[in-house]
């Protein structure tokens, strides 16, 4: 069979930007053959049923039009091991086959970690556990025993309520429960096999015999709660917490409250993304008539601008914790008991603070690589990075997820000639790949280098730069640069505050286990943000620090988000919230897409930037939206409307129906769900 371009509307001469089959390819009915992209959109054109490709008679670059040649298409071989992977489809049941559900704060709904209780017991308490039935990883049925225990008068085994994959381990033998006792951490729905079983599982770790602090020890400072750590997630619980009536101690190791996010983080360096960004506008708009000269820039007045915008905030904070009567101790904390924190203070002195109720809320800290030279100040972390100390003449950024590719932005608008090296295959691996070719092509012009599916191996400091080996398919043996950037991710800091003194369950790489109350192991130690798992995201943080205050107040309150929104705010901007295609596939979900390409919106052109495209997906069953990616100007402004949608389980015509300001780049979110629903009139797609 001919497979040739279809009617296609007024568009004559298109060009081909990407073509997704090679000879020999299977292919089932509705998949894609190629893309075209016109002045307002790009179209995807489908196999009009399945088979295998034969010569294809196009590539990236042609110009086609209507009834124009692609490929030739054969009938399937159906010999055995002769089919290929399905491709994506509009609409279409995931492949490949789940591997593992999706992560802490997926909106899919399907997964969650539930927390496994003694039920109702009738009058035993204090009943001893005679043996335990499972271990981290094992998967279980529904009714399939955890525990027995053994009372005077019977032995009962206590059941898994539903399937699942048992994550922690909360009990053990000789230990005396009563009901509402913790058992176990169960991950519900598709249990994993032992080949996919997640890296990291969650182990307990037993309080020692002996605490070092007596049970009961008084400190120099007395808290119903104390939080420790002082960022977004920590001031926040804070805050709440005083606002519900409790005596607070806020310990933080900062000079000033904010944490990571506020000091050296988020805020720090969208002031100096927003710096970037007016360079890049200035250039740009040079090719439309409006030509400004080469900016001139002090770092000195950039550097004191970004901090001022930290100390106008973290003075606004400081204010707040005064106004609430929360008491502020500047020092390392340390649990040294079940009830009592040591803190090493600013000063150099030692405090002791004994509390009813805790919540920990220490972060995260920036991974290092042990190869790198130590002491070496042209390696830096994003810390250093954000102190713009000086602008190198070529800069190595190690790592192409967020923090990276947004400190990548700021030092190439500053004049720096950056290189990225990233050991997957795509730039910010937790997006859609769709949603980050935009940006990828965008810096593929504009950086000296980007390595993909390749790592550094070694580093020399030598007088005249930073020597650098690799290992990729196409980046050279070695490179020397001026400066280098690590930003290969973070890590908690669970294993870093005495735990094991308070009988706080800590995993092997940091992370403290909760419920959806944020309770840990330990009924009255709570434990918020980075700490608890992905994603380490501020804003996520300071839901859990609220959820967590009002428990301790009392107050029956749930984490239970659907969606957890997530910004790259690079140029452009990538943001996505809610089922990414990818979690999807992998969960086995069943899905609709709807895109709108930003080259058919008004307000984008008027911004002379189209490569953005809005995407929203919708869960086959229930026609409900389940997930959201955005790529283009103020991605990370627009994606709360998707992320509302979701959490209120709204569906196409919903969105669609809701009338959207114009021209504005919101009402892309709508047109997404119209080209879904097949009602749109700003595009033109062929009848399927």
């Amino acid at each position: 069979m001919e497979i040739r371009v279809p009617d296609i509307g007024d568009f004559q001469a298109v060009p081909v930007i990407e073509v997704h089959v090679s000879p020999g390819d299977v292919v089932a009915a509705e998949d894609p053959i190629i893309t075209l992209e016109s002045e307002k959109a790009t179209m995807d054109i489908p196999a009009p049923a399945a088979g295998t490709v034969g010569e294809v008679t196009v590539n990236v670059g042609d110009l086609l039009s209507e009834g124009d040649l692609i490929m030739q298409l054969g009938e399937a071989d159906t010999s055995a091991g002769a089919a290929a992977a399905v491709r994506e489809r509009v609409t279409s049941d995931a492949a490949p086959a789940p591997t593992e559900p999706p992560g802490y704060g997926s909106p899919s709904g399907l997964y969650e970690t539930i927390e496994v209780a003694v039920p109702d017991i009738g009058d035993f308490a204090d009943v001893p556990v005679i043996e335990v039935h499972v271990g981290v990883g094992d998967t279980v049925a529904a009714e399939d025993p955890l525990i027995t225990l053994e009372s005077d008068k019977a032995t009962m085994d206590i059941p898994a309520p539903v399937a699942g994959t048992i994550t922690g381990v909360r009990v053990a033998v000789g230990d005396r429960i009563s009901a509402g006792h913790p058992i176990a951490d169960l991950r519900t729905g598709e249990v994993l096999q032992p080949e996919a079983q997640p890296e990291t599982v969650l182990q307990p770790v037993r309080a020692p015999a002996t605490a070092p602090a007596a049970a009961g020890a008084r400190g120099d400072v007395s808290a119903e709660v104390l939080v420790l750590g002082g960022g977004p997630g920590g001031y926040s619980a804070a805050f709440r917490a005083a606002d519900l009536g409790k005596n607070v101690v806020l310990v933080d190791r900062g000079a000033t409250l904010g944490g990571v996010c506020l000091n050296v983080g988020c805020i720090p360096s969208k002031a100096l993304l927003h710096a970037a960004k007016v360079i890049a506008e200035t250039r740009e708009m040079s090719e439309h008539g409006l030509v400004f000269g080469a900016p001139e820039i002090d770092l000195g007045k950039i550097r004191a601008w970004k901090d001022g915008v930290v100390a106008r905030l973290t003075s606004g904070l400081a204010g707040l914790a005064r106004q609430r009567k929360v008491t502020v101790i500047r020092g390392y904390g340390r649990l040294a008991g079940p009830h009592l924190l040591q803190v090493g203070t600013a000063e150099g002195g030692t405090t002791t603070v004994d509390f009813e109720q805790a919540i920990i809320a220490v972060g995260s800290e920036p991974l290092t690589l042990p190869f790198m030279p130590v002491g070496d100040e042209r390696v830096m972390d994003s810390t250093g990075a954000l102190r713009i100390d000086e602008v190198p003449g070529r800069l190595l950024v190690v790592g192409g997820g967020i923090i990276g590719m947004e400190m990548a932005t700021v030092y190439h608008q500053l004049g720096a000639r950056v290189t990225i090296v990233e050991l997957m295959d795509q730039l910010i691996p937790g997006a859609d790949k769709d949603l980050v070719n935009p940006l990828a092509k965008r810096v593929a012009g504009q950086y000296e280098n980007v390595y993909l599916k390749t790592k550094v191996t070694g580093v020399q400091a030598q007088a005249d730069g930073l020597a650098v080996s690799f290992a990729g398919p196409k980046a050279p043996a070695t490179d020397t640069f001026d400066r280098i950037l690590v930003a290969v991710g973070r890590r908690p800091g669970g294993d870093l505050i005495g735990a094991e003194n308070a009988g706080l369950s800590v995993d092997d790489r940091g992370f403290i286990p909760v419920d959806k109350q944020m309770r840990t192991n330990v009924p009255h130690i709570f434990a918020i943000g980075d700490i608890v798992g992905q994603p380490m995201l501020a804003h996520k943080a300071t839901h859990e620090g609220k959820v967590a205050a009002a428990v301790a107040a009392g107050k029956n309150s749930f984490f239970d988000a659907r969606v957890i929104p997530s910004v790259a705010y690079t140029d452009p901007e990538v943001a996505w919230a809610g089922l990414t295609e990818n979690e999807a596939k992998a969960a086995g979900v069943s899905y609709g897409k709807g895109v709108f390409p930003w080259a058919a919106s008004g307000r984008s052109l008027t911004l002379g930037r189209s490569e953005g495209m809005t995407k929203l997906l919708f869960d086959d069953v229930t026609g409900r939206v389940v997930g959201c990616g955005i790529v283009g100007s103020n991605a990370g402004e627009l994606i709360t409307e998707a992320a509302l949608a979701i959490e209120m389980g709204a569906d196409a015509a919903d969105i669609g129906l809701t009338i959207h300001p114009h021209p504005t780049l919101s009402e892309t979110v709508a047109m997404a769900a119209e080209a879904f629903e097949g009602t749109i009139t700003d595009l033109y797609l062929p009848r399927r």
